[in-house]
Formats: C-alpha cells, sequence, structure tokens
C-alpha cells in the first residue's frame, strides 16, 4: 500500500481564503493534510526570530506557522499570487511569499502555485502543475480541482446567505473590515471579537460577501484601487452600509496596504469608526477601553434615533 503524501498547510495568511479548496484537492488526489496549530505567542515569537523588522505582524505570525511544520510532512504548501488581471494586484508580500520561504528554510521541500494572469498564470494551470509534481494522474488532478473549487463557492454562498440572516435583528451591529487571516485568527484579534459578541454586539464580516459582488461596490468608494483583497473588503462597506451602526477597521502592524487604504475609507465614512492596529504591544486592558468608548458611542447614537 502506497504512503500518503503528507502535505503541510500553514494556519495563517490564505488558508483563512482557500483552505475549503486546498483541503478538498489534496484529499481528493489521496493527500494527508496536515496543519499547523491555532496561533500562539510561542508561533509568534518563532516567527519573529526569522523575521526582519518592518515585516507586518500577520507575516511574522505565518512564518511561526511554517516553521512548526518543518520536518512533519513532505511538502509545505506555499502559493504565489501575483495579480489576478489587470489593476488587480495584491500585497507584494504575497508575491514573495515563495522565495521568502525557500530562502529561509531551504532543505524544506515547497509546493506551490502561481497566480498571474497578466501572464497566463492561472489557478486552474498552477493546480496541474502541482497535481503532476506529486505525479497524479492528469484526470484525477483536473477532476479533483473543478470538485475543490465547488466546495469553496458553496462555502462561500452558506457563509454570506448565513450572515445576512442576521441583519434584521435589533441589535447594535458593528462591520469588521479586516483581513480574514487577522479576524479568524484567535491569537491576533480574539480578543477584539470576543469582547464586542460577550457585549451583544451583532459582528458583521466584510470579507463574507461574494468576493464579484464586493468588487462591484468597491467602485463605489473608490474607482482606482488596485488591490484585490481590499477591494472586496471595502465593498462591504458600501453593500451592508443600511445595517451597520458602526465600523472597525483591524491591522496588523505595519501593514502599508492596508494603512493607505483605511485612512482613504476613514475619510469618505460618514458613521462612528473605530481603527485598530494590532501589533505584539498591545494592551488587552486598553483595547478593551477604546472598544467600551466605541459601543457607547453607538449605543448613544442608536438611543437618540
Amino acid at each position: 500500500m502506497n504512503k500518503k503524501i503528507k502535505i503541510g498547510i500553514p494556519r495563517a495568511f490564505l488558508y483563512y481564503r482557500h483552505y475549503i479548496l486546498w483541503k478538498n484537492y489534496f484529499e481528493k488526489l489521496g493527500c494527508h493534510i496536515i496543519l499547523s496549530p491555532e496561533s500562539t505567542k510561542e508561533l509568534l515569537l518563532l516567527g519573529d526570530s526569522y523575521s526582519i523588522d518592518e515585516s507586518c505582524l500577520s507575516s511574522k505570525m505565518y512564518l511561526g506557522h511554517v516553521a512548526y511544520l518543518v520536518d512533519k510532512c513532505d511538502y509545505i504548501l506555499v502559493p504565489r499570487i501575483c495579480d489576478y488581471g489587470k489593476n488587480e494586484k495584491v500585497c507584494v508580500k504575497f508575491n514573495a511569499l515563495y522565495d521568502i520561504v525557500k530562502n529561509i528554510f531551504p532543505e524544506t521541500n515547497l509546493i506551490t502555485y502561481n497566480i498571474e494572469k497578466t501572464k497566463h498564470k492561472t489557478e486552474l494551470l498552477g493546480f496541474i502543475k502541482m497535481g503532476l509534481k506529486l505525479k497524479k494522474n492528469i484526470f484525477k488532478i483536473v477532476y479533483s480541482y473543478f470538485y475543490a473549487k465547488q466546495q469553496e463557492q458553496k462555502q462561500e454562498y452558506i457563509n454570506f446567505i448565513t450572515q445576512n440572516r442576521k441583519l434584521n435583528n435589533n441589535k447594535i451591529k458593528v462591520l469588521i473590515v479586516s483581513h480574514p487571516y487577522n479576524i479568524y485568527d484567535k491569537y491576533l484579534s480574539g480578543d477584539i471579537i470576543n469582547y464586542l459578541n460577550n457585549n451583544n454586539i451583532q459582528l458583521i464580516y466584510s470579507d463574507k460577501l461574494l468576493k464579484k459582488e464586493a468588487i462591484e461596490y468597491s467602485k463605489e468608494l473608490s474607482k482606482t484601487l488596485y488591490w484585490t483583497y481590499s477591494k472586496e473588503l471595502i465593498g462591504g462597506i458600501e453593500y451592508y452600509k443600511e445595517h451597520y451602526d458602526g465600523i472597525i477597521f483591524l491591522t496588523t502592524f505595519p501593514c502599508g496596504v492596508d494603512s493607505l487604504v483605511n485612512e482613504l475609507m476613514l475619510r469618505k465614512i460618514k458613521c462612528p469608526t473605530l481603527n485598530i492596529i494590532i501589533d505584539s504591544s498591545n494592551s488587552k486592558t486598553g483595547l478593551e477601553t477604546r472598544l467600551e468608548s466605541f459601543i457607547d458611542i453607538l449605543k448613544e447614537r442608536k438611543n437618540n434615533e
């Protein structure tokens, strides 16, 4: 009996966007998935030891997850994303991620796919190349990709519908605008999300809007923004504008893209906003004080309506 190939997936960055796609694809090919554990202070410190000071906190956390997986699997998945077409760019960190990891861990086997649509390098082509590297049958590779893509799209639709069903209650509603790898990483933002939930705030997540719709709605706020992931997030600001009482922006220090995009949004939005920058020195007490004040403002505005 052939031993299953073990594919390591760091529980950071694009894991929170594409895990269903990756899991279904590799499992359909007969591979075994090994996930790094949920983020901890120890993983952050480990990643920090491999990082330059200028790296964002999310990037440092990612390297900690990669370091954890070294020697625990046959390959570690590290995708390279450059663009999704003209004027559809992503942060340069995702362009360089494969090279960064390869240079830091040169003895580690990596598996990757490359998306650069301006050079005709599509997701499908990248997944076919990954399957061939694993010496899998081409028909099984193509079937596995389309099956996995269908599962990813199905889950995205479920998330969208589930969120929209929560919009008609009488709770104070706050839109969370942040990348999934910041929102759903419990170490990075868990204290913030838990505090809001414990105070009976209905959270709306901008990333749960369907991606194509989000891109279209983002044009109402900026027609020149060209970072795809940012456009998907700000599209939620426009789409959900009749439902939320305030907006919280969550950013990890020192993200250059978010600092520009959030500043642009803060100048355009006409409702209460809170901009939280997460770094390794954040005080839980300080965060709760800011959140408490923000909630008080929202309650006062709602009572005066």
